[in-house]
């Protein structure tokens, strides 16, 4: 919810001696604020071919306007969005899911414009924590995310091998009539990420920082397992993507979660988690601040590292909300029982602006799959997991 937006970083760069007066108003100023975004009424009804103009934060690429609320809802920033439909014909943002807060909660403007359709978060909602996401999308491709190809009869068995696979969350079928003869009948399983992700993380005085206990860290629940950590080395090359992430446990979950992951290293210094991918060798080296490892894709991990508080580390953005609290330890229980947050930073007695300390910042990141990019393309066939359908 953006009006309860405190990212840490804009105090440190607030003059040192600004006076206490100015201080205590800032305060005042945003948990009125927060106050006033949490009072917003449940508007589940969106409106076609209208555009809600500004207030742009970010997007994202949906393949349709149900995915894009739900992609708005679990934004921590997003009040209300427009979603850029297959038929919008005045440029090629096509499928673009566009972000958009204002100070108010609500836009400022409604423009009638042909392929678009507009309307609201749904945090003020009663909400399922894993909607089902039942459509098919005729001649829509998702773009990237692979990490498995099979060849498949029909879109509903490629759908199926999705479903049945713990890692799949999303899939693109190639049918006969494709253009290339040789990738006909083909089927591939995507995956954009199912463990929280903070921003951007630095080490500050005055501040800790955790996980809710209760977040969800592996799609299996049984055998209890462990990957392997390797302190004081490196495996150098073979990165595919690198992730913010707070301890080797973190980046070793991270790792074990994605189906291309075949080993990380994590670095201590600059909380960098780099993912990596070679099937064929793994090879070490010495080396300090690094810890290294190898995951554990078909188990439940040990989450004992959720627990840690992490003193002297900032997690930067991602903010629902502030509230005032005595401890880190309050601060930690609150966000466990908050289905909506995820991880959490709280300011201590030592932070250096002392109007805002004790303050409890709960924050979380998207967790609904994500094609990375769609696009319109003849003769495929693109879909969802359907494991959290009752079907």
């Amino acid at each position: 919810m953006p009006l309860c937006f405190s990212n840490l970083s804009f105090l440190c760069r607030t003059p040192a001696k600004k006076d206490k007066m100015s201080s205590h108003l800032v305060l005042v100023v945003l948990f009125s604020l927060c106050s006033l975004s949490l009072s917003q009424d449940c508007t589940p009804e969106v409106l076609e071919n209208v555009d809600f103009p500004g207030g742009d934060i970010s997007f994202l690429y949906s393949p349709d306007v149900t995915h894009c609320q739900l992609l708005c809802t679990q934004d921590p920033s997003c009040l209300f969005f427009t979603f850029v439909r297959a038929d919008w014909t005045q440029d090629n943002r096509n499928f673009q899911c566009l972000f958009k807060s204002s100070p108010s909660g609500k836009p400022s403007q409604q423009i009638p414009i042909q392929g678009a359709t507009s309307g609201f978060s749904l945090k003020f909602c009663n909400q399922e924590s894993e909607p089902c996401l039942s459509e098919v999308y005729q001649n829509v491709d998702f773009l990237g995310a692979d990490y498995r190809a099979l060849f498949t009869p029909d879109f509903e068995e490629c759908q199926r091998a999705c479903t049945q696979d713990p890692l799949c969350q999303f899939f693109t079928f190639v049918n006969e009539a494709f253009v290339t003869p040789t990738i006909r009948y083909k089927c591939h399983l995507k995956y954009s990420g199912t463990v929280a992700r903070t921003g951007d993380i630095e080490r500050k005085t005055g501040v800790i920082s955790g996980f809710s206990s209760s977040i969800q860290t592996s799609k299996f629940f049984q055998p209890a397992c462990q990957g392997k950590l390797l302190p004081s080395s490196d495996i150098p090359g073979n990165d595919f993507v690198t992730l913010p992430a707070s301890s080797p446990e973190h980046c070793l979950a991270l790792c074990s979660a994605h189906p291309s992951c075949t080993f990380f290293s994590f670095e201590s210094n600059n909380f960098n988690c780099n993912l990596k991918n070679n099937p064929n060798e793994l090879v070490t080296i010495p080396k300090q601040g690094f810890t290294s490892g190898i995951p554990a894709h078909f188990c439940q991990l040990d989450n004992s590292w959720l627990e840690v508080a992490l003193e002297g580390v900032d997690f930067l953005g991602s903010d629902v909300r502030p509230e005032p609290m005595d401890d880190a330890d309050t601060c930690q229980k609150t966000c466990t029982e908050d289905r909506n947050c995820q991880f959490y930073t709280f300011t201590t007695e030592t932070f250096p602006f002392q109007d805002f300390r004790n303050i409890c910042f709960l924050k979380r990141s998207i967790t609904l799959p994500a094609p990375p990019k769609v696009n319109k393309l003849d003769n495929v066939v693109s879909g969802f997991s359907l494991r959290s359908c009752s079907i």
